[in-house]
């Protein structure tokens, strides 16, 4: 299944999408819309799964609406907690692996509003000079975990999304660490969906790309993530509750600006698409 957050009559829900040209709304318990992700991840999962099941029956009445009549925004709005983010996961093609045993280097990526598909990523030009993509898996826990083994953590998976990690590179430099580089308004971008997990047979063999202005950039597979959806999820629940609604970005391949040589940042009026396969096509353009 495919969520979306639409924005049906001027007032934003989750909705699934039960046919290529309709969205119909995600209902609560008491036959309301379902504003965001927070409040979707408020019930238990029987609940839950209720609201999706119900969902899916509901495509001819007033809960449904035409996909070309409503605009979309980030199904990660309304996220309870800053994302959790991971750096240097991920081997060059063709290179031999590592165990997964190796040291994982966690940040925080903080966000009030999350920026859609098609929605303008701010460039902050004031105060950025390098800012740079990347595109990463997404995943979003659907239970709440504690000390889990990593077959535990992986029935603990809601589903996945898009997520391009803007980042400032000289703003990381300046504080010798990432948490602001990361974080300026505007620089969580995901979508253009939630793909439920049970949609994504395999989540360790998709093809993951990123392309600036049409010329390809990152092109790899998430089989050359170093340390794997369920060892991950596993690894940061040891002496750490992650609740239902956690968001984790599982790192990106090379092919960076910084990469580049020589470096090649982005700049306003900039479009950058970042593609997973089996979950879609993340695209913005780059603002002032």
């Amino acid at each position: 299944m495919r969520l979306y957050r639409i924005n049906p009559r001027g007032a934003p829900a989750l909705a699934t999408r039960v046919q290529d040209d309709r969205f119909v709304l995600i209902e609560t318990p008491s036959g309301k819309p379902c504003n965001d992700l927070s409040e979707f991840f408020s019930y238990d999962r029987k609940v839950r799964e209720d609201m999706l099941r119900f969902s899916a029956v509901k495509a001819d009445d007033d809960r449904s609406f035409l996909c070309n009549d409503v605009s979309i925004s980030s199904p990660i709005e309304g996220a309870r907690q800053d994302i959790i983010c991971l750096a240097e996961n991920y081997m060059t093609e063709g290179a031999a692996l590592p165990p997964e045993t190796v040291n994982t280097v966690y940040f925080s990526k903080r966000f009030c509003h999350a920026t859609g598909d098609g929605e303008m990523i701010p460039a902050h030009s004031d105060v950025v000079q390098k800012l740079d993509y990347e595109t990463e898996l997404l995943i979003i826990l659907g239970e709440t975990v504690y000390n889990v083994s990593a077959s535990e953590a992986m029935d603990a998976v809601f589903g996945y999304s898009v997520i391009n990690d803007v980042s400032a590179r000289d703003l990381q430099a300046l504080h010798k660490q990432w948490y602001r580089g990361k974080s300026l308004d505007g620089f969580t971008a995901s979508g253009p969906c939630i793909v439920t997990a049970d949609e994504i047979p395999d989540v360790h063999n998709l093809m993951i790309r990123t392309t600036v202005n049409g010329t390809v950039k990152q092109l790899s597979n998430t089989g050359n993530m170093i340390k794997k959806v369920g060892t991950l999820i596993a690894e940061l629940s040891m002496g750490m509750t992650l609740c239902a609604g956690t968001l984790i970005a599982a790192g990106t391949p090379s092919g960076c600006g910084k990469d580049q040589s020589p470096q090649q940042f982005l700049k306003p009026g900039d479009t950058v698409s970042c593609y997973i396969e089996s979950i879609g096509t993340l695209t913005n353009t780059i603002g002032e």
